[in-house]
């Protein structure tokens, strides 16, 4: 099961925003835009299921009535709703959620897969499960007698839950981004990760300890593909639990009276695209289903960018990036751009839209004599609000 679409009203920019995603999405897009926003509201949807929405708040540095939309002055609550779809890509179910920034939670719920439905209403929990239509159904109802952040997913005992809907919830809490991932922080000694890089991966030295031997030495095999001088990728134990990072690199060869035995480096001293690609390799060995990453390309050397793509479009997880560069484009394939790729403009109201690139006339056309890549650098993005607003003209 995956994420098969989005709703957002009253988030920031986004105002009566949709948007459809595939397996792999690639927002693109003029500064502004609202990809960053995209990527924050996914990861806010997350944190709901999750729970604890004052210290993701903090991590953030955020008040929650900053999440509420400037734009509209009518809503109070933030409205949700998450679509849900098979491998097959057909339409399985759906949760729609109403999230009060002033008492930080979803006042209103309803979550409803194959048979079964979850409804938070008017203080009170109602459960339905039918395992089919041959069998009675069970329900449970109570009232709503204690506190709690975000959804009600985030506290209501798991054996309480029908397994359609337990199953939103792994999924909703497999969510992971990484927009604000940043070398400084990959770079820092950690001692536990609790299966998380961090919000800006302060913890990937313990999460690389606790993957095991056996799938470190795996992200150090896709490593070697990129980097051939690479021996080993090893975390080190220090006193009271601290981990550090080091790579093992071996050359060959004299200059002179200078060897060139093997090589260790510590995290501090590592190149910023190395650790990019240790993270992001990293996440691919992860539980997370679904991945977040703000501008793929950030610190990684051209020559590396078809590596990456390869091994974001090829995993079982669900992926979505942002980027400014049409090499993420060139690596991808008319199949998987023509689903993928998605514009994201402002109206003149400025709210964020969004549109399947491929999908706006011009565009496709183009695709039938250029490759993906080629469309985005011969693209004015800055002409196709316009021509969007002359196709559909209720987007502007």
């Amino acid at each position: 099961m995956r994420i098969s679409s989005i709703e957002a009203n009253n988030f920031k920019s986004l105002v009566d925003f949709r948007i459809e995603l595939a397996k792999f999405n690639c927002l693109i897009g003029l500064n502004g835009s609202g990809k960053s926003t995209v990527l924050q509201f996914i990861d806010f949807v997350s944190q709901l299921v999750s729970g604890d929405m004052k210290v993701w708040l903090d991590q953030r540095k955020w008040k929650s009535s900053e999440l509420k939309s400037k734009l509209t002055k009518k809503k109070v609550n933030i409205d949700i709703s998450v679509s849900f779809a098979d491998r097959e890509n057909r339409q399985v179910g759906c949760w729609d959620a109403s999230y009060n920034p002033s008492m930080n939670r979803c006042t209103q719920e309803r979550i409803e897969l194959f048979e079964s439905i979850l409804e938070v209403t008017k203080g009170e929990i109602h459960i339905r499960h039918l395992p089919n239509r041959s069998q009675d159904g069970k329900e449970w109802k109570s009232m709503v007698t204690f506190d709690y952040e975000g959804s009600i997913l985030s506290a209501l005992k798991e054996e309480l839950l029908p397994h359609p809907i337990l199953e939103i919830k792994k999924l909703m809490k497999g969510v992971k981004s990484l927009d604000l991932l940043s070398p400084e922080y990959l770079r820092q000694r950690t001692r536990e990760s609790s299966g998380s890089l961090g919000l800006g991966g302060q913890k990937l030295t313990a999460f690389l300890y606790e993957l095991g031997m056996p799938r470190r030495q795996e992200l150090t095999k896709r490593l070697k593909d990129v980097y051939p001088q690479l021996e080993d990728l090893r975390i080190k134990s220090l006193r009271s639990g601290w981990k550090q990072l080091e790579i093992t690199e071996g050359y060959e060869g004299r200059e002179s009276d200078i060897l060139f035995p093997q090589m260790i480096t510590e995290a501090r001293h590592i190149n910023d695209g190395m650790l990019r690609l240790i993270a992001i390799l990293a996440e691919l060995q992860s539980s997370h289903r679904f991945l977040l990453f703000d501008e793929i390309e950030n610190g990684i050397n051209p020559e590396l960018v078809e590596f990456v793509i390869e091994a974001l479009t090829s995993t079982e997880k669900q992926v979505l990036v942002t980027t400014h560069s049409p090499m993420i484009l060139n690596y991808l394939s008319d199949e998987v751009a023509g689903s993928g790729v998605i514009y994201l403009y402002k109206t003149l109201k400025g709210l964020t839209k969004s549109i399947p690139f491929f999908s706006i006339p011009s565009i496709a056309e183009k695709l039938t004599v250029m490759g993906p890549g080629e469309v985005f650098v011969d693209t004015n993005l800055t002409d196709l609000p316009g021509e969007i607003e002359r196709i559909e003209p209720e987007a502007q």
